[in-house]
This record gives C-alpha cells, structure tokens and sequence, in this order.
C-alpha cells in the first residue's frame, strides 16, 4: 500500500501491533541461547534471512492490494495530487542506509541480551532510543513535541525506569550496555530516515522491509559465517521452530507495520509506541513463563500503556509537529 495513502490511525495501529510483536523477540532469542550455541550474528542473520524469504513469498498478494486501492485517497492525502514515484537513486540509497541500521540495531541488541541479560539490553536500547530520536527529529527534521508529548515521553521513560527497578538481581555487564547503546543508536537512524524519506510519499512499505532485510543479510552473512551459521543443539526441532517465530512475528510481519507507520508519524511519536515492547515482555514472563506479578511490574507497564495512548491521541488530534 502506497505511504502516501495510509491513514494515520492505521499508521498508529501498526506501530502498536509492531512494537507488542517486537516484545517476544528478545524473549525467543534468549531461548535459543539457553538450548544452543547460535550466536548473536547468526542469529541476527537468520532472522533477516528468513524473513526476507517470508516477505518475498507474501508480495504477491501486496501487490494485488496495492491494486485494488484507487488512485482518489493517494490523492487526497497529497492536496489532489498523487505521489510521485521515487527516484531510484533514492530508493537504492535509502534501501543501502536502512538496511544497515537495522544490522547495527539488530545484532548489537542480541548481542547485549547475550552479555548483560534480557532485561538490561531492553531496558537501555528502548531508554536510550527516544531521547536520541527526540534530539534527531528536531535537529534534522524540524519535529518538536510539544507539552503534551514532552509530558508522555517522560511519563514512558519513568514507566521503563520503574519496570526496570522491578526486574531486581539483574547483573549489568558494561559490555552489554555499550552494545545497547550501539543498538539503540542503529534503530534511531532507521527510524528518523524512514520518517524524512516516506514525508514525499511515493514509496512502498513492504518493497522497503524486503529491500532492508535483503541487504541486512548481505552484510551479515561473512560475520555469520566467522561465529558459527550453523547452530549445535540437543533439541535441534525446538530451536527451528523458535527460529521460524523470531522470523514470521516479530520480524516480517512487524518490520513491514513498521516501516509503513514510521513514514507517516513523527519520529518521537514513534520511539515512544515502541516503548510497547518491554511492556509486552513483561506480560509474556507474567502469562507464559509464570513470573509473578510484582507491583513495580504492573504499575510501570500501566504507566507506559497510559504514555503511549496520550502520545497517540496528541498525533491523532494533530499535535505540533515543527517549529
């Protein structure tokens, strides 16, 4: 579906979608390490990999979508005016530069879960990531918050903090919270170039998860090599079916949501709804791996939630969005 016709509240439904689908890929990825001996690269590679096969198998039926939607609301969007296509030196240089943002911001948040934990890695990379955003978008985009954004983005960051006290016992390797915060700045870049990019409409935002995941794995693959491709593991069909998880739900299905939300809303409106992941994470150990359910837990979950509807309806009611 063209960009330039995404309506904003749908833009907003994708983003929350991607970041609660985002929530269980640290989770997964810190089951494969406990029953194998796949490492973070790999790992990264096979996520992009096998979700670049999943997404090409899929457009097909995009394309027959993006087909069946008429000319009338690209135009609309635009003032009456359709999008232009995008040139394709542009394409290609945006294609290269997301691409490896995402292998930065990727395989260094593995890379942390493996050093310091799942908790920290989350914790720092998604802490980290809206105030780098926040000082992106109004150095290079011209994108404020205003009061009542401010006031969400502190109310997520407070909600991160408190879910972060309640963990308790986590050990904090320096290791793992400078990979974190390598993580978090991949994921910055990425976001605040698909928003200054997708504002001229025109591109696609399945074409562009697949054309990111495709040059992701290229750059992956001799470093995939170097560790390991292959994993070692005692239960080899568990870790396939893990695999295949990360790659469907967490990456194909929530790159391509992301991608088409993050041109559409503002970059700091973005960093704060993908707060939503710890916030997952957190009701995953509850519900599935039987964690209990602390009072830190549930009020800094219940913090971000409330953050992250604020944040939404500001957006929604047209919120400023430049000096």
């Amino acid at each position: 579906m063209p960009l330039a016709s995404l309506p904003l509240a749908r833009a907003l439904l994708y983003l929350i979608v991607a970041g609660a689908a985002w929530g269980t890929a640290g989770a997964a990825a810190s089951l494969v390490y406990r029953i194998s001996d796949l490492g973070p690269v790999a790992l990264s590679f096979w996520r992009c990999a096998a979700g670049l096969a999943l997404l090409l198998a899929a457009r097909p039926l995009l394309r027959r979508r993006a087909r069946s939607v008429s000319a009338a609301p690209a135009a609309s969007a635009l003032g009456g005016q359709a999008a232009t296509p995008e040139p394709v030196r542009r394409k290609a240089l945006r294609t290269a530069v997301t691409g490896f943002g995402l292998a930065v911001f990727q395989t260094a948040y593995f890379a942390a879960v493996s050093a310091t934990g799942l908790a920290v890695a989350t914790v720092v990379t998604l802490g980290a990531g809206p105030v780098l955003i926040a000082l992106g978008a109004r150095l290079t985009l011209g994108e404020r918050l205003g009061r009542g954004a401010a006031l969400a983005v502190t109310g997520a960051l407070a909600g991160l903090g408190v879910l972060f006290a309640g963990g308790g016992g986590s050990s904090v390797d320096p290791r793992g919270v400078l990979l974190a915060l390598v993580s978090a700045a991949g994921y910055s870049a990425m976001t605040l170039l698909t928003r200054r990019w997708g504002r001229d409409g025109g591109s696609d935002a399945s074409a562009d998860a697949v054309g990111a995941f495709a040059v992701t794995a290229l750059c992956l693959l001799p470093f995939a090599l170097a560790e390991g491709l292959l994993p070692h593991s005692t239960d080899p069909l568990r870790v396939l079916v893990l695999l295949a998880y990360i790659a469907a739900v967490p990456t194909a299905l929530a790159y391509a949501l992301y991608f088409a939300g993050a041109a559409v809303v503002r970059s700091a409106t973005v960093s704060v709804i993908m707060l939503l992941e710890p916030v997952s994470a957190a009701v995953l150990a509850v519900v599935l791996l039987g964690e209990p359910l602390t009072v830190t837990t549930l009020a800094g979950t219940l913090l971000m939630l409330a953050s992250v509807t604020g944040l939404a309806l500001v957006e929604v009611r047209g919120g400023p969005a430049r000096a």
